[in-house]
């Protein structure tokens, strides 16, 4: 395994997230929306530095830091940083309902078939998917230092 640590994103540990069930209440987040090309983000990197930046100064900053997206759009993506609470000057949004995780670890090339195997997964239990959220565990740049890039599914499911 590589050792090597970053000062940007913390290695990430996939145990609690994989192939969990998630209650989530009133869970806070700051939210924004990122320009995306063909789902490619174009300005998540300012995005996150002016809200981490908020977050921080705010003192509402998770131990353990979550950043969902809803890839909704080819053209931009609604990002929801998890926080402990409001953050002023930001714009906040809460996620509530029962989500089913399931990780992935490769190249952003194969989000098409985690999703279609997600799916797969969450019928298996006899559910059904209402929204599905991607949680980006790490940069490209760390993910690269670490020599894994993991990402996270999330199907809220009904």
């Amino acid at each position: 395994m590589n050792e090597m640590k970053t000062d940007c994103c913390p290695r990430f540990d996939p145990e609690p997230w994989d192939e969990k069930l998630l209650t989530w209440v009133n869970k806070s987040f700051v939210t924004d929306r990122v320009r995306s090309f063909f789902h490619i983000p174009l300005n998540f990197g300012s995005l996150m530095k002016r809200n981490m930046t908020l977050i921080e100064e705010s003192g509402a900053k998770p131990e353990v830091q979550i950043v969902i997206t809803d890839e909704n759009s080819l053209w931009g993506s609604d990002v929801y940083i998890g926080v402990t609470k409001d953050v002023p000057g930001a714009r906040m949004a809460s996620l509530s309902g029962t989500f089913m995780s399931k990780v992935f670890e490769g190249s952003y090339g194969q989000v098409r078939r985690w999703c279609d195997e997600m799916h797969e997964h969450v019928e298996a239990q006899g559910k059904e998917v209402k929204k599905m959220y991607f949680y980006y565990t790490t940069c490209p740049k760390c993910a690269k230092v670490y020599g894994k890039n993991y990402i996270v599914l999330l199907a809220q499911v009904a």
